[in-house]
């Protein structure tokens, strides 16, 4: 049974930092998937924060979290993180990992992937 797995989610104030895992079962090579990190607020489309290419470390990043935000894969530990960095109030929200069979072209969306994790809660609060 193929699992991706949401981590380190939780409560952290307006500045702080917080690094989010996705770990996939054994029987998942997450290495030979695009990979993304997505996020839904309450009421809000599901949006794109970061992916990373299969086999690479290219990646994308959405202009809102551009240069506080960065994506890092271990293949090792068969996982892929997500740091954040000088986080906001507008950063709450569920956040997901996600995977897709179809690899070209890379992208970002969310419709582009079809496997889902079952995401962890990141609440920015003082």
């Amino acid at each position: 049974q193929v699992q991706l797995v949401e981590s380190g989610g939780g409560l952290v104030q307006p500045g702080g930092s917080l690094r989010l895992t996705c770990a996939a079962s054994s029987d998942l090579l997450l290495d030979s998937y695009n990979v993304g990190w997505f996020r839904q607020a309450p009421g809000r489309e599901r949006e794109g924060v970061s992916c990373i290419r299969r086999y690479t470390t290219t990646t994308y990043y959405a202009d809102s979290v551009k240069g506080r935000f960065i994506l890092s894969k271990d293949n090792t530990r068969n996982s892929v993180y997500l740091e954040m960095n000088s986080l906001k109030p507008d950063d709450t929200a569920i956040y997901y990992c996600a995977i897709t069979s179809d690899y070209e072209p890379f992208s970002c969306g969310p419709m582009s992937y079809d496997y889902w994790g079952q995401g962890t809660q990141v609440t920015v609060s003082s």
